[in-house]
């Protein structure tokens, strides 16, 4: 694999899957563990990402956001299906500032951020119209103006620690580079498929 900075590569991969028409080059698993170890995955959106790490945003009392506070650590998979390239990254976790996440809050759509203010991330909801009301009361108490970020809402940064690259070949003999972070930059190791 060319290159030996990940993160280079993955920007170099990244552009190359918006141009190759990948709908949402920006999705990517996210993993997380509780307290007990048991990890749980979801799909969640990439909004950021430089040298200090992959940026994601959310409810921090939700399920992720309980089990970052319990075990700050996670795993990323981005898929890219028209490249046949998958990219993983493992790393600690920490919030972004109140700025950079009141900065981006400010830039979603008002819809958006208006579903951050009503719902209650993870947790039980006896039924739509619950939902749907406080959606109203959302809306009924910003009127026209500005819809700050909510206190329980931001950002977090996965500072990698561990990248892997990975390229399908044919006959499964896919080609795969592992960079681990070292005292003098990332040690590229290729691994068998």
């Amino acid at each position: 694999m060319d290159g030996s900075d990940p993160f280079d590569l993955f920007r170099r991969w990244y552009d190359e899957a918006h141009l190759a028409g990948q709908k949402f080059p920006n999705a990517m698993s996210l993993t997380t563990a509780g307290a007990d170890g048991c990890p749980s995955s979801r799909m969640v959106l990439l909004s950021s990402h430089d040298r200090r790490g992959f940026v994601f945003h959310t409810n921090y009392e939700s399920r992720k956001g309980d089990e970052l506070s319990a075990f700050p650590r996670a795993a990323l998979l981005f898929w890219w299906e028209s490249l046949n390239r998958q990219v993983r990254i493992e790393g600690a976790v920490e919030r972004t500032s109140p700025g950079e996440s009141d900065a981006y809050f400010a830039g979603r759509p008002r819809g958006a951020q208006i579903g951050a203010w009503a719902s209650d991330q993870s947790r039980p909801l006896p039924d739509r119209k619950m939902l749907e009301s406080r959606v109203r009361e959302v809306i009924a108490r910003f009127g026209e103006g500005p819809v700050p970020r909510p206190p329980h809402w931001g950002g977090y940064r996965v500072a990698p620690r561990s990248f892997e690259f990975w390229s399908g070949r044919e006959d499964r003999l896919h080609e795969r580079t592992r960079f681990d972070a070292s005292p003098g930059g990332w040690t590229p190791t290729a691994l068998y498929p």
